[in-house]
């Protein structure tokens, strides 16, 4: 996807099948040891703006590349983690950000599941996320300030979706709600949950 979006992308891995894979949908494809720092110099890896790391199952492989990324100068590291341990580490050795793309897409599929409304789910931390619903019942043929929905359900809306079609982001007070819109809201998970059961 990166490459789809018009970056240039170099894949890295030992196994030459995941290399062979993915060659003809990225920059470069090489077969190599990324914990070698040498290696990665030579790859030219220090003139990347940001490198994904997708070693997750060998906590000391990550954070020796990691740690050989931000010793290259490399100004992004993005690290994939498989725990709050090893979370810490990589963040300790330099990780500009970590993901946990198992934990993330588990809360997300939770999210949906548990309501049939919820279209959509981002979380934001262990506390507040964005929930993309259909337009609650109470609130069709409503003005965003008539409901008053950050008064009354402690929410934000961002965008609504008319029709489920145009976005309308930050629609103003007067912005009439319609049964077929979609609603883009920000809150807690109690206070999501609340409206999505309206």
């Amino acid at each position: 996807m990166l490459a789809e979006l018009g970056n240039e992308v170099m894949a890295v891995d030992t196994d030459e099948a995941a290399i062979q894979r993915i060659a003809s949908q990225v920059t470069h494809a090489v077969v190599a040891d990324a914990r070698d720092a040498a290696t990665l110099r030579q790859l030219g890896v220090a003139e990347c703006d940001c490198a994904i790391l997708g070693v997750s199952s060998d906590i000391a492989s990550s954070i020796l590349i990691t740690m050989a990324l931000k010793e290259l100068g490399v100004p992004e590291v993005i690290c994939k983690a498989s725990s709050e341990i090893h979370r810490r580490a990589l963040e300790k050795v330099g990780a500009d950000k970590v993901v946990f793309p198992e934990r993330e897409t588990g809360i997300k599929l939770a999210q949906n599941v548990s309501s049939a409304r919820m279209l959509d789910f981002i979380e934001l931390s262990h506390d507040y996320g964005i929930a993309e619903i259909a337009c609650p019942g109470p609130w069709r043929g409503k003005t965003i300030r008539e409901l008053n929905v950050r008064a009354v359900y402690g929410v934000n809306i961002l965008a609504v979706k008319e029709h489920g079609q145009k976005i309308v982001v930050s629609p103003g007070g007067e912005f009439l709600l319609a049964q077929d819109d979609v609603v883009m809201v920000l809150g807690s998970y109690s206070q999501l949950n609340a409206v999505q059961a309206l």
